[in-house]
């Protein structure tokens, strides 16, 4: 970030961190321009979703329309975040080169243009390659979203409010994504999904140019460099991995098909080159070994991998399970969904002003409870379940998994990491999430697929008890992780510099200069 006068804090000080930790960064000329900053942050990711949730909406007419082959039917569907995930990790350096105001930006724009392209699509084959290339500008805006957010606000109040109201906004925008998917299959087309989604992303696209500090230039200060290498093979490897998963389900002869074999063995090959690449050869590597760091922080990995892929399963086999078993409309469907929109917001608000007082590991074991609860009951189902007593409770627990837990892990993530590794570790972040939901809905379809069943009743309670085992396995590794209360405190910067001038035994050491904040709270 630009920057900015330097405050000087006294570790010991708890309130002078706490002040700063509730004050509006200096960055910010006003509340306005800090709202103008949180709008278009929040609207990437609420577009995001949006795209993600009402594809599958619309997909039966889609594939009517264009023809497109039951076997290949998953592709248009799966390919966003496919792509999206794969890529976030190159975007993730480049945003740590060249800031985060070029990154960002580039992604949303390049993401309108492709969003806008897909309504006019003759044939499957263009609307995936629109789909990929809009998953691609995704991978940008992501990454250079969450860094944003991560660079700017210091660890306190403040910072946990707007990350919690961040992710908040993900399941109002996947309802939205339901809802605009429901009205465009029954009164429009399908092509106006797409055509009101570029709408908004352009409206988000102008926010971003205007309000977004420009750091181009700022951000050069680390000795980091674009590992090309890694990128050559981390990319591909991850593309044909996840790729050979989510297609064996589809393929004549499953795995026993050339096509699954073949990508498979290419993607492992990819992947052992980049181990290889990474550790011994790369000068600066896509994954440094200090972003494993901070404690806990590799079990968190691992627990938000199999949380963030039993949360994926919820979302893709409810709304079949609702529309395809129980006889829902779409629109209907999409209004059994708003508990996850409310929710969202509830617990996001309530959420940003409690996250300084409720122990960061409490939270957790809440969320993965409330993540295990909601795919058990879409498990024990029935057919004709009376909304209030299985859908209504299985929504609201669903919220309270996913966005307890996506709050809690960007915070301890982006206050245990420096300046100069938010961009990486906001596509590691991303990464995780995406490549989970990709990799377990892969696992899932298969499972389903293999199962013999005939009833679809039983094929989608299948992948609910799969979601039932990883969920579980997720909150048995939150009971491993302590995370202590996000209260305000230094920056990692000021705490390395406070240890080191410690060391040299200087009384009351100043911290590092640190782009903090005006004298106005907003």
């Amino acid at each position: 970030m630009p920057q900015i006068a330097s405050t000087h804090v006294v570790g010991s000080d708890v309130d002078i961190l706490d002040k700063l930790g509730r004050q509006r960064p200096i960055v910010f000329t006003s509340l306005w321009s800090e709202i103008g900053f949180c709008f278009a942050i929040f609207g990437s990711i609420f577009m995001t979703e949006y795209f993600v949730s009402g594809f599958n909406i619309i997909l039966p007419e889609l594939a009517t329309q264009l023809n497109i082959p039951e076997a290949t039917q998953t592709w248009p569907a799966s390919v966003f975040s496919l792509v999206t995930g794969s890529f976030l990790l190159p975007l993730g350096r480049l945003s740590d080169i060249y800031g985060c105001y070029i990154v960002f930006n580039a992604g949303i724009a390049w993401s309108f243009i492709w969003c806008l392209i897909a309504g006019f699509s003759t044939n499957y084959r263009t609307l995936i390659v629109c789909r990929a290339l809009a998953g691609l500008g995704a991978a940008a805006y992501l990454v250079g979203g969450l860094t944003l957010l991560g660079k700017t606000y210091r660890p306190g109040p403040r910072k946990n409010l707007v990350f919690a109201l961040y992710g908040a906004v993900a399941p109002v925008g996947f309802y939205f994504g339901i809802l605009f998917g429901g009205i465009s299959s029954h009164f429009l087309t399908w092509r106006w999904y797409f055509w009101l989604g570029s709408i908004i992303v352009f409206v988000v696209t102008v926010a971003a140019l205007v309000a977004i500090p420009r750091d181009y230039r700022d951000d050069r200060t680390g000795n980091d460099e674009m590992d090309w290498k890694g990128t050559a093979t981390v990319v591909p490897g991850l593309l044909l991995v996840v790729y050979s998963i989510t297609d064996s389900s589809s393929a004549p002869r499953g795995w026993s098909n050339p096509r699954i074999i073949v990508t498979m063995v290419l993607g492992v090959g990819f992947l052992a080159a980049a181990y290889v690449v990474e550790t011994r050869f790369a000068k600066s590597p896509l994954i440094p070994g200090d972003l494993f760091a901070p404690t806990y922080m590799k079990r968190l990995m691992v627990a938000l991998f199999l949380l963030y892929g039993g949360f994926g399963l919820f979302l893709f086999y409810s709304s079949f399970y609702i529309q395809s078993v129980m006889g829902i409309s779409s629109l209907l469907t999409a209004a059994w969904y708003t508990p996850l929109a409310v929710g969202g917001l509830l617990i996001g608000t309530v959420g940003g002003f409690t996250l300084h007082r409720l122990p960061g590991q409490l939270l957790l074991l809440i969320s993965g409870i409330g993540n295990l609860v909601s795919v058990l009951l879409f498990a024990i189902m029935p057919p004709d379940a009376n909304y209030w007593a299985y859908v209504f409770p299985a929504m609201v627990c669903a919220t309270i998994g996913i966005d307890i837990t996506f709050t809690v892990s960007n915070i301890f993530i982006t206050n245990n990491l420096p300046s100069h590794r938010q961009g990486l570790a906001g596509a590691f972040i991303n990464s995780v999430l995406f490549l989970g939901i990709g990799f377990f809905q892969g696992v899932g379809d298969l499972v389903v697929q293999q199962t013999g069943f005939t009833e679809l009743k039983r094929r989608y309670r299948t992948a609910f008890w799969v979601a039932v085992a990883i969920s579980g396995a997720a909150l048995g590794l939150y009971t491993l992780i302590k995370i202590p209360t996000a209260k305000s405190n230094l920056t990692i910067e000021e705490r390395q510099q406070q240890a080191a001038e410690s060391a040299h035994e200087l009384p009351n050491p100043p911290c590092a200069k640190r782009n903090t904040t005006t004298e106005s709270e907003g």
